[in-house]
């Protein structure tokens, strides 16, 4: 009796941690809102961050990319606040293709862009089995989501420059996206988490629990 009560509990467990991972029709919808919301933010970017880029780029050829960050925001939002197995894909993803249709001067190529920023930041939050969230996770994140921007970008033009210059952009871009996704995501969400906005999800309860 035992050994079958200690069976049904962790198939019990093993249950809830799967229904968990299920997404939900209010996670569909919140990953539509925040990737639309996303894609206004990287459209208001690509003026600002464009200039930061050239101007830092031009100033050491490579360190562009430390304003890369902003751009990979939405993977990380997608995945911390919905936490179900390809939300910071999907968000990413939105974000991009909201970009492209409002129009910017990297045309569709920027669709294709947010599909890997979304899936370095989707591996990341999948290596933690998408149980942890705190900052060091989305940090992590940041960095998983500037990695697949640089990757990207090496295959498709950075390949004919140097050495130097490839390995001073990865490096600018893992900070800028640690920082500027990743840290500045996780006090995003914290933030909105605080003003009720997201009591659907675990996050909305960790901060009422805190309160």
């Amino acid at each position: 009796m035992h050994a079958t009560s200690s069976s049904v509990d962790r198939s019990a467990r093993v249950d809830s941690s799967d229904r968990s991972l299920r997404w939900r029709v209010v996670d569909i919808v919140i990953a539509a809102v925040l990737g639309v919301a996303t894609g206004l933010i990287f459209w208001f970017w690509n003026t600002i961050g464009y200039l930061w880029f050239e101007t830092a780029d031009a100033v050491t050829p490579g360190f562009g990319g430390i304003a890369v960050g902003i751009w990979l925001l939405g993977g990380v939002l997608g995945g911390l606040i919905i936490r179900k197995p390809g939300a910071a894909l999907l968000v990413e993803l939105i974000g991009a293709i909201v970009s492209a249709l409002i129009g910017n001067i990297w045309g569709p190529t920027t669709i294709y862009s947010g599909i890997v920023q979304g899936l370095g930041a989707e591996l990341v939050f999948a290596a933690f089995f998408y149980r942890r969230f705190g900052i060091v996770v989305a940090a992590l994140a940041g960095i998983g989501a500037g990695v697949g921007a640089w990757i990207f970008e090496f295959f498709t033009g950075n390949i004919e420059k140097s050495a130097v210059f490839n390995l001073l952009y990865l490096g600018s871009i893992v900070v800028s996206g640690a920082l500027l996704a990743g840290v500045l995501g996780w006090f995003l969400v914290r933030a909105l988490a605080a003003t009720g906005a997201l009591s659907r999800f675990a996050v909305g309860r960790e901060a009422r629990r805190e309160v």
